[in-house]
């Protein structure tokens, strides 16, 4: 007789979980840092700055107030704009393209491999330079990371910057190398439902350069290269000091939590294996996933709705998301770039068929059961 329970309300994510776990530690962090007077980038915005360069095996972090702001400020310091191409996938979520656009560049696609890694296609990039091309940015999806010595091996090829997104994927490797630590950059998003997350609005660079570390601080003051000086063009996008102090108190958890993570995954596999209806998520040799989501898919032979399959599991109390069911290059905000429907078919394909079940640390044995036995009842 199984014990999983008849009923149950198991949301995507549950932050105040892990908040009540370090109740304490949080809220001394926060209080020391209101205590402190000092806001804006203080000593924990250079120690998270600096733990987030060690763990990711580069030089230098640079804390800004946002992901999105990361990968333009990334590619302003690459000095990408007007004229430029950016190569990219069409599989995430908009602030990928969106900072292309917003350095005055033009976002250049290339369809995904499969709707099991749903990873950039490496061997694609290459037809898709022009002379215009000026850097690319792979997107290290879900928590798995892309082909990082093949692309790099085109990149340096063709002189071409590689910007790593890695809002997903902090601790995610390449042959045991960590992401954010293989390109020109790396970009990484402290979104509050992130592996590494923040009370709020958070973003870090991290590179090996440091010149371009110089730059970065200067472009997120304003471009000040001193008090009232200012050299460059730059923006108001600074990390919270209170921010990075809550996101210090979660640094030390996130190997266990990374192994939590990866725990659940694999019950889900094991347990899932047998639907033949689903395409589950594989991870690649030679690759550490951290499974920031775990996405599967319903495979098209199977004729499922992908929508009815959503709303009953939702009915159910399982909080299954879709991310993400347009593709990049087919949102409004592109139609001026040209694509069409069928322009990239695998990744047009995984965004009709995908949905990802809850997943994080706290994730409790009974509450994955019950994920598991009511996507069986409603997928047989």
């Amino acid at each position: 007789m199984s014990n999983t329970p008849t009923s149950l309300n198991v949301p995507i994510m549950r932050l105040d979980r892990q908040y009540t776990a370090l109740q304490e530690e949080f809220e001394a962090a926060a209080l020391t840092v209101m205590r402190s007077g000092i806001y804006i980038l203080g000593d924990n915005v250079k120690a998270l700055e600096a733990e987030l360069a060690e763990r990711t095996e580069s030089g230098f972090g640079i804390g800004v107030a946002n992901g999105t702001d990361s990968l333009y400020l990334a590619l302003r310091a690459l000095n990408v704009g007007a004229g430029d191409e950016v190569i990219t996938t069409p599989m995430s979520y908009i602030a990928t393209s969106e900072a292309i656009v917003r350095a005055g560049a033009t976002p250049v696609f290339v369809d995904i491999v499969d709707d099991a890694t749903y990873l950039m296609d490496v061997s694609a990039v290459e037809k898709a330079i022009t002379p215009n091309t000026k850097a690319i940015i792979p997107v290290h999806l879900y928590g798995q990371a892309v082909n990082m010595d093949a692309l790099m091996s085109l990149a340096k090829a063709y002189h071409l910057a590689v910007v790593e997104d890695c809002a997903q994927a902090v601790d995610a490797t390449w042959k045991g190398k960590p992401v954010g630590g293989f390109g020109d950059m790396g970009s990484f998003s402290f979104f509050p439902t992130k592996n590494l997350g923040a009370f709020g609005d958070g973003g870090m660079l991290t590179t090996s350069s440091a010149e371009k570390a110089q730059l970065l601080r200067q472009l997120r003051v304003h471009g000040q290269t001193s008090t009232y000086d200012h050299a460059h063009e730059g923006m108001n996008s600074r990390l919270d000091e209170l921010q990075a102090a809550l996101v210090r108190v979660k640094v030390p958890h996130l190997s266990a939590w990374g192994d939590a993570r990866q725990r659940i995954a694999q019950r889900y596999t094991e347990s899932l294996e047998a639907l033949s209806v689903l395409e589950l998520p594989r991870t690649q040799t030679d690759v550490g996933h951290v499974f920031h989501q775990y996405t599967v898919a319903l495979k098209a032979e199977a004729g499922l709705d992908r929508d009815a399959v959503v709303a009953r599991l939702q009915e159910r109390g399982v909080g299954v998301r879709v991310y993400y069911p347009i593709p990049l290059h087919l949102q409004g905000m592109h139609h001026d770039l040209g694509y069409t429907a069928g322009a990239f078919p695998v990744a047009e394909k995984a965004c009709k068929h995908v949905l990802s079940l809850p997943i994080f640390p706290e994730l409790s044995d009974d509450e994955q059961r019950y994920v598991i036995e009511t996507l069986k009842k409603i997928l047989s």
